[in-house]
């Protein structure tokens, strides 16, 4: 739990200034917890390489261990920087839904992480300041509603987190697609915003 109460940081959706995202990428490079806008619903992040963040999601959210938290990355080449494989049916759905609603999970060393790129220019704009990565899911305890609102989601989370990026209503307010690729076959994990048939035709498949 951070020692300090959290701050709720007003921040414009379109145009974020960079002190602000400075200050956010230094707390969580502390190891501690941030609430953030996205395109779809507002997430808890943590920075991947810090000890113990990942940990903090799960403790926060009362989250089931063997449920991976996914990555949210500034751009395809960050994904592939940290060893995931994309075959050419991702790279085709890639290109037709990132930045979007999209959780690809890929195979990366020896198991398996979800990637999306966000569409929302607070999100990646702290992505790009964090180094590319973060680990982010919806701000919430899990199982209950999504927040599609920073006030959503201190309600629910703020107890554990240092700050909140506060840009206004989620503009999506639907959770990503998660789909994986098995042998050239499209395999829908969670449906959200993108359909299984816009899915099919961006990759190439017959409706």
């Amino acid at each position: 739990m951070p020692s300090q109460p959290l701050r709720q940081i007003p921040v414009d959706a379109t145009r974020p200034d960079r002190v602000t995202i400075t200050a956010a990428v230094a707390e969580l490079r502390a190891g501690r917890l941030l609430i953030i806008p996205t395109d779809t619903v507002y997430g808890i992040a943590a920075d991947p390489r810090v000890p113990g963040a990942l940990e903090r999601i799960y403790a926060a959210k009362q989250r089931d261990r063997d449920k991976p938290v996914p990555f949210l990355a500034a751009d395809l080449d960050a994904i592939k920087a940290y060893g995931a494989a994309i075959d050419p049916i991702g790279e085709r759905l890639a290109a037709a839904f990132w930045p979007g609603p999209l959780t690809l999970i890929l195979p990366c060393g020896a198991g398996t992480e979800g990637f999306r790129v966000p569409a929302h220019a607070v999100t990646l704009a702290l992505l790009r300041a964090a180094g590319g990565l973060l680990r982010v899911t919806s701000a919430n305890i899990s199982g209950a509603r999504d927040a599609l609102t920073a006030d959503d989601a201190i309600a629910a989370l703020g107890n554990h987190c240092a700050a909140a990026l506060d840009a206004g209503p989620s503009p999506g307010g639907v959770p990503s697609t998660v789909i994986r690729i098995d042998n050239g076959a499209i395999s829908i994990i969670r449906e959200g915003v993108i359909s299984g048939n816009s899915l099919r035709k961006a990759a190439g498949h017959a409706s």
